[in-house]
This record gives C-alpha cells, sequence and structure tokens, in this order.
C-alpha cells in the first residue's frame, strides 16, 4: 500500500475533529503536499502531528471529508463493512418488506460515508457521488454492494453523479449502469403504493425516498377532503391522499414532465380517478388564483429555495410568501403540510418563516406535527448538518 499523503492542521483547529465532526475547512489547513490529487485518500494530522483520521482531500472550502477517524484502510473491506452497517439498519428499520422495496441505503455523513448517496428501488440500487473521492472509489463501493445484498436484493447499479460532483471536478461522468441494465423494474413499491421512479433523467435518484413517513400521515388526514398537492413531482403525496379517501385531489407542478409522472402513478395505482386532477403550472400563480376557502388540506413541498447560505434571507422571504397565501386559501380546519428541504434554512428559521406568514394571515393556527426526515436518512450526532429536511402539520382556523 502507498504512503498516503498528509494534510496538516494550523494549531488549535484539531477541536471539531476530536469531536468527530467529518469536516476539515480549507481556512483549517496549514500545510499540504503539492502534489495532492482531488479525491485522494489522505490522513489528517494536527500540529504536533498526531493522528486525527483518514478521508477525502477535495479543492472547496470542506477540503477534506473524514472517512474515519481510526487509522484504517479505505479499501473493499472497508466499504463493505460500511455498507454492511448501513444495511442491518435498514432490516431493523423493517424496510424490507413485501409491501416496501424503496429506502435510502447509504445517507453520507449520517452513514459515515460522506459524498455518498445510495437509494434501493426493488433490486436497482441508484448510487450518487458527491465527492471526487466517492467518485474515484465507485469500483470498490459497486464491489462491496454485491458483497453486501443478497442477489434477488440486488440486480441493477444505476450510476447517478452527471449532476452531483462539483463543478469544478475535472473529471468526465456519464450516467450509467454499473451492473444489469437489461429488463429493469422501474416500478417500486411504498408502503403497498406502486411508484415508476424515473432514475434515468427525474430528479435526485427519481424519488423523494425521505417524505415516505410524511406521506402516510397525510393519507391519515385525508378522508373526504379536497387536497391540493403543490411541487407535486412524482406525485407521492397526492397518490397517499387517494387511499386515503380523499374527496378530490389536484396536483400542481411548473414541469409538465413532473405532472405526466403523476397522473401515471395515480392510474397505476388507481386506474382512471375522477378524483384526480394534475395540472402543470407555476406555484405562486396557481395559489393567487384559487378562491379562498377551496381546499380542506395542502401540501407545500417545494425544491430547496436556499442551496448555499448566500441565499438565505431571499428563501425564508419565499417561505413567508408561500404560507401566507395557503394560510389564505385553506377552508376554516382546513389542515396544512408544509416543509423545507434547505439544508442551509435551520428549523428555528423556517418556523419563524411560517410564523410569520400565520401572524400575517390573521388566522388561528395550531401545530399538530412536527416533522423530519425518516430513520433511513439518519443524522450523525456529530452532524448536525445532516438535518436538511424540516417540516410542520398545522391546524388553521
Amino acid at each position: 500500500m502507498n504512503e498516503l499523503k498528509e494534510i496538516v492542521l494550523r494549531k488549535g483547529k484539531e477541536d471539531s475533529l476530536k469531536r468527530f465532526h467529518p469536516w476539515v475547512f480549507s481556512g483549517a489547513i496549514a500545510h499540504k503536499p503539492d502534489a495532492i490529487e482531488e479525491g485522494e485518500v489522505v490522513h489528517v494530522l494536527a500540529a504536533d502531528s498526531s493522528f486525527l483520521g483518514v478521508g477525502h482531500y477535495q479543492i472547496g472550502s470542506i477540503a477534506v471529508r473524514i472517512l474515519s477517524f481510526q487509522n484504517e484502510a479505505i479499501d473493499g473491506s472497508f466499504y463493505v463493512k460500511r455498507i454492511a452497517q448501513a444495511y442491518r439498519l435498514r432490516q431493523t428499520l423493517q424496510l424490507l418488506r413485501s409491501d416496501n422495496n424503496a429506502f435510502r441505503l447509504i445517507h453520507g455523513e449520517g452513514d459515515l460515508l460522506p459524498g455518498l448517496i445510495i437509494d434501493m428501488y426493488g433490486d436497482t440500487a441508484v448510487v450518487q457521488a458527491h465527492s471526487v473521492g466517492m467518485h474515484r472509489d465507485i469500483s470498490l463501493i459497486v464491489s462491496a454492494l454485491k458483497n453486501v445484498l443478497p442477489d434477488d436484493r440486488l440486480q441493477h447499479v444505476f450510476y447517478k453523479s452527471e449532476g452531483t460532483l462539483p463543478y469544478k471536478a475535472e473529471v468526465n461522468v456519464v450516467d450509467t449502469y454499473l451492473m444489469g441494465g437489461n429488463q429493469v423494474h422501474e416500478v417500486a413499491i411504498e408502503n403497498g403504493l406502486k411508484f415508476n421512479i424515473d432514475w434515468l433523467k427525474g430528479q435526485k435518484t427519481g424519488f423523494f425516498v425521505d417524505q415516505r413517513e410524511n406521506r402516510s400521515l397525510l393519507e391519515k388526514y385525508s378522508s373526504n377532503r379536497n387536497v391540493l398537492n403543490m411541487f407535486c413531482y412524482t406525485g407521492g403525496f397526492s397518490v397517499y391522499a387517494l387511499r386515503g379517501g380523499a374527496a378530490s385531489v389536484v396536483s400542481v407542478d411548473s414541469s409538465s414532465k413532473a405532472v405526466l409522472l403523476t397522473e401515471r402513478n395515480v392510474n397505476l395505482n388507481f386506474g382512471e380517478d375522477s378524483r384526480h386532477e394534475a395540472v402543470a403550472e407555476d406555484a405562486f400563480k396557481y395559489l393567487k388564483q384559487v378562491p379562498k376557502g377551496k381546499y380542506d388540506l395542502i401540501v407545500l413541498d417545494p425544491p430547496a429555495f436556499a442551496k448555499h447560505r448566500g441565499a438565505i434571507n431571499n428563501a425564508l422571504q419565499g417561505y413567508k410568501k408561500l404560507n401566507y397565501s395557503a394560510f389564505e386559501k385553506l377552508a376554516p380546519g382546513g389542515i396544512l403540510f408544509t416543509f423545507s428541504c434547505s439544508q442551509a434554512i435551520t428549523k428555528e428559521s423556517f418556523r419563524l418563516a411560517v410564523f410569520s406568514a400565520a401572524a400575517i394571515s390573521g388566522r388561528q393556527v395550531r401545530i399538530l406535527h412536527q416533522l423530519t426526515q425518516p430513520a433511513d436518512h439518519p443524522v450523525n450526532i456529530y452532524h448536525p448538518e445532516g438535518e436538511y429536511l424540516k417540516g410542520l402539520v398545522l391546524q388553521v382556523e
């Protein structure tokens, strides 16, 4: 094994690593080798040369993503160990059932593999590298998946990292199958409901598995209600609402492709259902036209309004405006499911934006549930930044 290159931190900059936070910021580095390549595995040392961790080097404000705080090799057996731990957790969570085969297997820092996302849809693993280091290790990762998952659980591996690697990364990536690819079944089952998963061209890995439990909760509130699902994407909330006995469901998305996918998913579960209508239109524009009191239940699950810290203020104004529109349109006794998936937005700031919208509307509003991501999107206790999904269920009088 080649000797790993060493990155030495400035004096006093080792404290966060001693608290097991898995990021090394570029400003904390005192010395690094000139010939270091992005994605290389490196040792991180304190100013006194004591070992702190081993991880992937990358160009940017986060200079190293720590893979282990032990001095161990980052090789095939390392990935087998980490993926096996993650797989056992999903078994413990009882996510591998006859009525459920869609779940997240690897959630970056939450599964001690920073820069790696793996979602399972039936017997297909959709893999995304968010760091060059994970891209360089992809063959080790695929081998580990084959080693850990039984054959009936893994027939295909689709690598979808064209849009997730850092834009400055000097690597050529093409989204492609690294295993299987013939006779792929692109329908997954979530809590007994079927969904077409477009991992080839869809957003993220093709489906938002992080809303599984929140969709189940919405189902319980849907009976006899007129439901509006904004930013519907694949129509997950709409399908659950229909199964929950909604009187009507309107699904809205600015993307006509998303609307088509929603209609396909409704049809897959219920055939031609006259209760459902899909509309391709801008969310703000659509809400503006809605008569007051038309809907008994509204879902607001927008894409990330703030992808970085510089966009936080504008994002909060966006959340305030959007939620105010929903408060205006809800019938008395109505329910609002409202979310933010922006990692840069804290729970407190999101709640404040929703509070401001409620105050402006002048309506009585009660919090029924405070929501987050499910357990297959675990948050490393030493990395609170991993808690990105925030949601509130509100009753509006």
